[in-house]
């Protein structure tokens, strides 16, 4: 019987080794992912393509897929990506500026919207990333001071930048993925949901309305949304 106990004691001995080994394989693949996630997220070097008003002709060289509708930025934030346009929502969803598959994906504006940002209404999706990368940033304009701070942007139209347009962001929400209003585009009710809804809201106009959006965490349906007004440029 000694024995026996002696043995089953052994066996839990290697039991606790084999669990507590898993478990830091586990944490060693969790660190791995993050790291590979964010070293294959677009980074600065992808800047050296971003359109100049004034140098149309320099972007005709450029590897960016022909699928490019723009070019967002957002003052002071890690926001200033390509904006992607594929034939439907999964085309950029992982998939890079340069055609690449990409965990991380692309910036993309909503296939349904146009193309030239003429809509009342339109939509910009980017993964949610650590660091601030992609859309990641979004979080902090949820924060009435931080979007008050960070309300600058600008929003380049077409690979060549034939059109440049201000961005001013005056509010922002969490809300459901499943959220009609929000995600198809209801142009006619936009502004009512926006005034009815918005964490933040600073002010109010008649200009159109760009929606940024980004997932709020890995498992959840919800989305941080933050609008802006799409303004004709003062340069």
């Amino acid at each position: 019987m000694l024995k026996f106990w002696k043995r089953m004691n052994e066996l839990f001995g290697w039991l606790l080794i084999a669990v507590f080994g898993l478990i830091m394989l586990i944490g060693l693949w969790q660190v791995y992912d993050n790291y590979y996630l964010y070293s294959h997220t677009l980074d600065e070097s992808v800047l050296r393509y971003k359109p100049d008003p004034k140098e149309p002709a320099a972007a005709a060289d450029s590897p960016i897929t022909n699928d490019m509708a723009g070019w967002i930025t957002i003052d002071g934030t890690n926001i200033d990506y390509p904006v992607m346009q594929g034939k439907d929502n999964n085309s950029y969803l992982n998939t890079d500026p340069f055609g690449n598959y990409s965990l991380t994906g692309s910036i993309f504006l909503d296939s349904r919207s146009a193309p030239d940002f003429s809509d009342e209404y339109s939509v910009i999706y980017g993964h949610h990333m650590d660091y601030g990368k992609m859309f990641g940033a979004l979080d902090e304009f949820l924060n009435e001071t931080y979007l008050k701070q960070h309300s600058a942007g600008t929003l380049m139209v077409g690979r060549n930048a034939e059109k440049v347009y201000d961005l001013d962001c005056f509010a922002s929400m969490k809300v459901s993925a499943k959220e009609k209003i929000v995600f198809d585009m209801k142009q006619e009710q936009i502004r009512q949901f926006i005034h009815d809804n918005a964490s933040v809201l600073t002010h109010e106009d008649n200009d159109r309305i760009l929606a940024l959006s980004t997932c709020a965490d890995a498992n959840s349906v919800t989305r941080v949304v933050v609008f802006c007004y799409i303004r004709d440029s003062k340069d």
